[in-house]
């Protein structure tokens, strides 16, 4: 990866996400989760800050999604994964590539949030050959073409298929869905979006 850091981070830390997304999802408040050990094993340090280049918004027409203000997702000091605040804010994962670079950026946010309607609220609608485009800090804009969109259950989340190396630039854009399970207070399932740079 062009910075440097360890792909193998990406790998430990997919899990975290994914249970990050999945009690972001619930449409109560926001919840935290504790990093698995193998992730808190590794350095401690945030990676380097890439600012000029971090994505700041997404457009994806077919669902009509226009977000701007995108926030980075990360560790908190506690160790727990931060998650985007509202039904309105969608977040980057910034432990993993940004936007056009080598691997699977991923975004994350809402289906919905508190009775609101989230910004991935019409997430499972996306087509094959739909587009995704990320606006970068840079002024510069990453064209995405959706090849796959699955629904998973939590309980058999593909970790290595979402958030493995890559060949080329992809992006990933996940959210909950499925029937919301009223005891856990959170959804079932999943769903993810795998796109190439177009």
């Amino acid at each position: 990866m062009p910075d440097g850091r360890p792909a193998t981070r990406i790998v430990q830390l997919a899990a975290l996400l994914l249970l990050a997304v999945a009690a972001a999802c619930a449409p109560a408040g926001p919840a935290t989760v504790t990093a698995p050990a193998t992730a808190a094993a590794g350095p401690t340090a945030p990676p380097p800050v890439r600012a000029r280049s971090t994505p700041t918004a997404l457009d994806v027409p077919a669902i009509g999604v226009h977000t701007t203000g995108l926030i980075d997702l990360g560790l908190t000091a506690a160790g727990a994964m931060e998650v985007p605040e509202g039904a309105t804010t969608a977040g980057w994962f910034a432990l993993s590539p940004v936007p056009g670079e080598v691997g699977p950026a991923v975004l994350a946010a809402h289906v919905n949030y508190d009775k609101v309607p989230g910004v991935f609220a019409r997430l499972h609608e996306m087509k094959v050959g739909d587009t995704a485009v990320v606006t970068r800090s840079d002024g510069s804009s990453v064209r995405f073409t959706a090849y796959r969109v699955e629904r998973f259950s939590k309980s058999a989340f593909p970790t290595g298929e979402v958030y493995g190396n890559t060949e080329g630039p992809e992006l990933r854009l996940v959210t909950c869905g499925g029937d919301f399970d009223r005891t856990a207070h959170s959804y079932r399932d999943n769903v993810v979006v795998f796109a190439r740079m177009a």
